[in-house]
């Protein structure tokens, strides 16, 4: 199976238009759907429906997405191990869950473009499960995630300790006044306490997984939200959002994850020295 089929599979099962998939892959249309009918008469099944003006996955084509993203990470690490890579390039393939990029990750991979030139970066999102079993199966070299299985052949680092303050804009809110309120996924931790402190009192009126969304939301319809303290910090001093008077705070305590036996693990450590908490 030629890689292009698959790079053309992911791209469609994204756009699901063929037009759209044909621009931003710089080919004709035609050519999509060639690929996509060579595809799916390789693997004897349909991978679209074509019935509705609209492309829609089938169940198979829904399973290949998975297994595609794999095979093309794949085929990355292979390409650096035979020597296809430009240049003196060290490829590093990171994971993690969706949350965490905006809390600490967007930072650091821009410190690693900095300090880092010769690094080149690919980038994953996935569930926790799934961090453990591409890690395993050393698909990503380093995993960030919430709260870390026990499994001794990984190392296991934290990189990171979030303060969680709960913010709001409306000014003057007192935490008896709240009505409702925004809960962001922080992991199973912040979760549960975050349901103790606030079940009974108050109304959950939206579930958010990341905290940029929880940000946008409320900075734009207004409401009240925990969120990272370096990710409100600059709305809070220019007073577009306010600090909740005597709410508890929460702390998330972030970990890097990769194999002990990695052939990486030097690159892997100068990149996590790039963390405060580290380095310091």
């Amino acid at each position: 199976m030629k890689i292009e089929l698959l790079t053309t599979f992911l791209e469609v099962s994204q756009t699901l238009h063929f037009r759209a998939s044909a621009e931003n892959l710089y080919i004709t249309q035609a050519a999509i759907s060639s690929r996509i009918k060579l595809l799916e008469q390789e693997l004897g099944v349909l991978l679209f429906d074509r019935s509705q003006k609209r492309l829609k996955l089938t169940p198979e084509g829904h399973r290949l997405v998975k297994h595609a993203n794999e095979m093309m990470i794949m085929w990355q690490k292979l390409k650096q191990d035979v020597g296809v890579s430009e240049g003196n390039v060290s490829q590093l393939f990171v994971g993690s869950m969706m949350s965490i990029w905006d809390i600490v990750l967007q930072d650091w991979l821009q410190k690693i473009d900095r300090n880092l030139d010769d690094v080149q970066l690919h980038i994953q999102n996935y569930s926790p499960l799934e961090l453990r079993k591409q890690l395993l199966a050393r698909l990503i070299d380093i995993a960030f995630i919430f709260e870390p299985p026990y499994i001794e052949e990984i190392v296991t680092e934290k990189v990171s300790t979030v303060p969680l303050q709960l913010v709001s804009t409306y000014q003057d809110l007192e935490l008896d006044q709240i009505e409702s309120i925004i809960q962001v996924d922080y992991g199973e931790a912040v979760n549960s306490q975050f349901i103790r402190d606030f079940f009974d009192s108050t109304t959950i009126k939206h579930t958010m997984s990341q905290p940029r969304i929880a940000l946008n939301f409320i900075t734009e319809a207004g409401g009240t939200a925990y969120l990272p303290r370096q990710m409100c910090f600059d709305l809070i001093r220019k007073k577009k959002l306010f600090l909740v008077e005597k709410a508890p705070i929460y702390t998330r305590e972030i970990f890097a994850m990769y194999l002990a036996k990695s052939s990486k693990a030097d690159l892997i450590k100068d990149s996590l020295m790039l963390f405060p908490y580290l380095r310091n």
